[in-house]
């Protein structure tokens, strides 16, 4: 499932067509939604956000138009009369003079008025984005020792969405490996020290992902990986996905255990606590 750094990308592309842009014809195709054509033609999109998982798209009459990126649901930036190559149901399609911005087979889509956006079921238990630029260390440090969520497992955590919106599994086990974590431990009952490390590195790796379409690692051991001929999927994660393979801090084979019903990857040895 794609997680923060994807969709934010994602909101990028389709932000290059539609914002500052009037919509000159909406295709609107889930029965809920149809009410909002007339509405929606002739307004200017004034900006696409994101939420963690979703993604907002804002027009200028105040309505905003939800929709979360579950497992199957993708947005396409393509210029007017193109068509994606896809066996995906379209869902939604908003044209511009030039281009069209094509959401597909998303089943979790709203259209609303901003005055309703704090109290949506979602949104309003969201917790701050986490490629947000203003979240810092602190606020994120300061969150992981607070009620409600100090004494909950690390695992569990860092995919509750309310903990911060984005954060996802391939994100989480890299994130716990570099701040030497393991996925049972509890904030309550980690070091100040090693808070503060885990809240760096939270936002470090997933801006770090973003900025390099996937990639979690540091740029320099990115590229000396890419030298030795691995593969894009073989350099990009430190841990992820490579269990019964050494680690590369310390050799020890990385093991695979699932938490909150996803698997997350660990070594042993350098996430003993």
């Amino acid at each position: 499932m794609p997680e923060g750094p994807e969709i934010r990308r994602a909101a990028d592309e389709i932000a290059k067509v539609l914002v500052g842009r009037k919509v000159m014809e909406a295709e609107l195709l889930m029965p809920s939604l149809r009410m909002f054509e007339g509405k929606v033609v002739g307004q200017t999109v004034t900006a696409i956000d994101t939420r963690g998982k979703a993604m907002l798209t804002r027009f200028g009459n105040g309505l905003v138009m939800y929709s979360h990126n579950q497992l199957y649901g993708r947005w396409f930036a393509v210029s007017r009369g193109e068509h994606p190559r896809t066996n995906r149901q379209l869902r939604v399609a908003l044209h511009t003079r030039t281009h069209s911005a094509l959401l597909y087979s998303a089943s979790d889509i709203e259209i609303f008025d901003e005055s309703e956006e704090s109290e949506h079921p979602f949104l309003k238990r969201a917790g701050p984005d986490i490629l947000d630029a203003s979240l810092t260390a602190d606020t994120v440090a300061e969150r992981l020792t607070a009620n409600g969520f100090r004494n909950r497992a690390l695992g569990n955590l860092y995919l509750d969405q309310g903990f911060l919106a984005g954060n996802g599994n391939y994100l989480r086990s890299e994130i716990l490996w570099a701040a030497r974590l393991n996925p049972l431990s509890r904030p309550g009952n980690v070091p100040k020290d090693a808070l503060k490390r885990l809240a760096r590195e939270t936002l470090a790796i997933a801006r770090r992902s973003y900025r390099t379409r996937g990639v979690t690692v540091p740029e320099k051991i990115a590229r000396e990986r890419r030298a030795t001929g691995m593969s894009f999927e073989q350099y990009r994660f430190q841990v992820y996905g490579r269990d019964g393979q050494p680690c590369y801090r310390c050799d020890t084979t990385i093991d695979r255990f699932n938490s909150g019903s996803r698997s997350v990857f660990i070594c042993p040895a350098c996430q003993s606590r």
